[in-house]
């Protein structure tokens, strides 16, 4: 069975575990591993946070009647989970990559690589995180505005038999 859902969630932090619940029903009726569950909702629940932290009217120069929210979109096909958290905010800083030999200059979205984090501080931890609990990650601008976080994870199944006709691996 493949499932798939996106919600458009408004800019306020109890969006962040109505998106994880709605995650973690979807994944326990499909028969995910509690433990991979577990770990995507911390992941969804990094993203999500971000948009409500980051991408605020007035950090994009909007007016605050502006806030469209941001959207959560999710696909589990097989066994593999794709997410995606989009917000209209003023997305990430952009630097300048510099062309070899004179060739017209390309930007790229500016996000730290996976330096780690201070565990003392109060904020930080979120890409991070997301980082270490998917297989993949993205961050990228969206072409209008905002910003957009998708990751990618293998999900393994509670019951680890036969699944659509093929079997699931699993440790032994």
């Amino acid at each position: 069975m493949d499932i798939w859902w996106s919600l458009h969630l408004r800019r306020e932090p109890a969006s962040v575990p109505l998106a994880r619940r709605v995650l973690l029903g979807t994944m326990a009726a499909a028969g995910v591993d509690p433990d991979v569950s577990y770990e995507v909702g911390v992941a969804l629940s990094e993203a999500c946070a971000n948009a409500v932290e980051h991408a605020s009217p007035c950090r994009a120069g909007l007016d605050s009647g502006a806030d469209q929210g941001f959207q959560v979109t999710a696909a589990i096909i097989g066994d593999r989970l794709h997410i995606e958290v989009s917000d209209s905010g003023p997305g990430f800083a952009v630097r300048l990559r510099h062309g070899a030999r004179g060739r017209r200059a390309k930007a790229a979205t500016s996000v730290r690589k996976s330096v780690a984090p201070d565990l003392c501080a109060e904020s930080g931890r979120g890409m991070f995180l997301i980082r270490a609990l998917s297989d993949s990650v993205q961050f990228r601008n969206h072409p209008r505005s905002g910003a957009v976080v998708s990751f990618d994870r293998t999900l393994t199944y509670r019951d680890h038999g036969e699944r659509r006709g093929r079997p699931l691996a699993h440790a032994s």
